[in-house]
């Protein structure tokens, strides 16, 4: 692999990093690719390549990941969970929040209040895998792979 690619990965890294650390943040995939100093289509192009999803993607699945675990909690309204996990738009998150968990977020904090990862019969290492939201298209290639 030549140095210009390993630079190129270790600054996509850091671009994933950034966005694990800083997801409750106004983010955009310009601001990114400055940290980055790359431009936005060069980063966007690299980050689907190396992590199968845009940044933009990925931001949205940490930003889903960690609503899930504030409504499970239950003692947040879906609208001040969209707005903590940094979330401008309550429809926006509404939808995104949809189309990754395949129900919306007012049914998911009925269904799993107070099932709080680590304190029922699945370690939190094992509760965290499970419930990963997963893309509906990915859910469905998964299920007739089985079937």
């Amino acid at each position: 692999m030549s140095p210009e690619r390993l630079r190129d990965l270790a600054r996509l890294r850091r671009v994933r990093d950034r966005i694990d650390r800083e997801y409750a943040r106004p983010l955009d995939v310009e601001a990114l690719a400055r940290g980055a100093h790359m431009s936005a289509g060069h980063l966007s192009r690299e980050f689907k390549a190396a992590y199968g999803e845009s940044p933009y993607s990925y931001l949205m699945t940490r930003r889903i990941e960690r609503a899930m675990a504030l409504l499970r909690r239950g003692d947040l309204s879906v609208t001040d969970v969209c707005f903590t996990v940094g979330c401008q738009s309550l429809g926006t998150f509404s939808t995104r929040f949809t189309e990754l968990v395949g129900m919306p977020p007012g049914a998911y904090r009925r269904r799993h209040r107070d099932q709080v990862p680590g304190q029922g019969p699945l370690p939190p290492c094992v509760a965290k895998q499970v419930t990963r939201p997963v893309r509906n298209r990915e859910a469905r290639a998964v299920v007739a792979d089985v079937s």
